[in-house]
Order: structure tokens, then sequence, then C-alpha cells
């Protein structure tokens, strides 16, 4: 009788310090701490993750030649997700990134990342990226934003409020377009058919009402804030970002036929820069 409760006290006790790792320290043991990753790791790593290569995204690559050179210059990243692309500009010696996340996950998995593969110019931030931009008196040389316009409540105010605080901007998001996507297009089925017009800098901009239905419960989940978000029309990207004072646009790797939706590679300068060159 005696030894039975010693032992299950002994057990109970044990299971108090289940927060604690009792296998050898490793990267490995950071990364299974928070699963859902999307992203994998170099392969020179030997580490497992997600699936999705991004620390070799070409479309950072191409973001990169056309703003022609980063060194030493401020880099604003918003959506870094698990900080691969994080990485990538990294390795180009800007002065500095500050990288904005509003999951508390990918958060995390960032601080991870950044651990491992020694990110030593960025300083990762959890919050808002509107709050951000709308009260943080800072400016950039080039803002990221890939993956994150079409998870947007308000896209249109976030394009208003990330132009105000940088010279050069990359985007790559998905976009609303009826030639690209007809109304029998299953990947219509996400939207609900309600359609807003906005304002910005005297530009109407078509809002396209979209929904995750319960995407969000899943570990992997890294869409936008809100159930309720909206993707802008291709042509109005476009006017906006040029109403905006970038009228030096190129466009790359557009996928009218992406499983996720129509989509390009986007980066913009502004006019004065344009004007001095």
């Amino acid at each position: 009788m005696f030894h039975g409760i010693s032992s299950r006290r002994r057990q109970e006790t044990e299971s108090l310090f289940d927060q604690y790792c009792n296998d050898k320290p490793s990267h490995q043991n950071a990364i299974d701490i928070l699963p859902g990753w999307n992203s994998a790791f170099p392969s020179s790593t030997r580490l497992k993750a997600g699936d999705h290569a991004l620390f070799v995204d070409p479309r950072i690559d191409w973001a990169v030649q056309q703003a022609g050179s980063i060194k030493d210059k401020k880099v604003l990243e918003i959506g870094p997700l698990e900080g691969m692309h994080t990485y990538m500009l990294n390795r180009h010696a800007p002065s500095s990134i500050d990288a904005v996340e509003a999951n508390k996950q990918c958060f995390l998995r960032c601080l991870v990342t950044k651990e491992i593969l020694g990110i030593d110019r960025a300083h990762f931030y959890l919050g808002d990226a509107l709050k951000w931009l709308e009260t943080e008196d800072r400016h950039y040389d080039l803002a990221v934003a890939s993956g994150v316009l079409y998870h947007m409540a308000d896209p249109g105010q976030f394009l208003s409020q990330l132009t105000r605080r940088c010279d050069q901007l990359f985007i790559w998001t998905h976009y609303f377009d009826d030639t690209a996507m007809p109304a029998d297009d299953p990947r219509r089925q996400a939207f609900n058919g309600n359609i807003e017009t906005r304002t910005f800098a005297g530009v109407p901009v078509r809002y396209y009402e979209r929904h995750y239905f319960n995407a969000n419960v899943t570990k992997e989940f890294c869409g936008g804030m809100k159930d309720r978000h909206y993707w802008m029309h291709r042509d109005d990207i476009l006017s906006l970002i040029r109403a905006l004072g970038f009228s030096e646009i190129s466009i790359t790797q557009e996928d009218p036929g992406h499983r996720g939706g129509p989509c390009f590679c986007l980066f913009a300068k502004r006019d004065s820069l344009t004007m001095q060159a």
C-alpha cells in the first residue's frame, strides 16, 4: 500500500515538469515544440520542418535585383511567416530589417528560425502591421509584403499606409480578375459574391469579399486576422499604387492559373526616385 501511494505521487510530481525537454539539446527540439511549420530549412541544416523551400524563393531574389542593392538599407517586412524570406534578405547585409508578424505561432517560429540560421540584422515584432504603419514614425528604403495583401480586411488602407513608409515596394499577391477566374471557376467558391467599392487617393477600388471556412483552426494556418477579408481587382491594385506616388511598376511571375487564384509579383518605386535616376 505504501509503495503504491508513493508511486502515484511520484507520477503526479513528474507530470508537473512536462514543460521541460528531456532530450539532448538541439535545434530540432525547438522546431518540434511548434507544430504546423510551412517552411523547410536549408538541407545543410539537416532539420525537419515544413515542405516549402522559402529560403531560396525566386520572388525575393527578383525583388532584391529590382531594388539594385539593399546593402546598408532599411527594410520593412510585413508577414515574415517563419523567417525564411527574412533570412534571404539578411544575406544581402541591410542595415536593419523590421519584420512584423501578427500570427502568434508564426512569430515564435520566426524566433526559432532567427536563432538557427543566424539572422543578425532583423528584429521581429508581434502585432498588427497596419497599426505599426499608422503609428510608427519610421521610413524604409524597401518594404516587402509577400502573401499579405489578399489576407487583409482593408487592403486599400494597408497599401495607402505602406506606401507612406517606403521608397521601394515589393508585393506578391493574389488578385481578382473575371477573365482569369470566371464565374464557374472552383477557385471562386470562397467568395460570397459581395463586392464593395471604396475610394483611396481618389481611386475607386473594388473589394471582393472572401472567407476562410474555418481553415484557421489548423496549426498550419497563416492567413489574415479576420475571417472576412477582401481581394482587390488586378487593375485597381496597379491604379492605386500609381496614385500613391509609385509610377514605375514592374511585374513578373504572373500566374492566372495558380491553384490559389491569379497572382503576380510587383515591384514599385517612388516617383521621386525615378526622377533622380
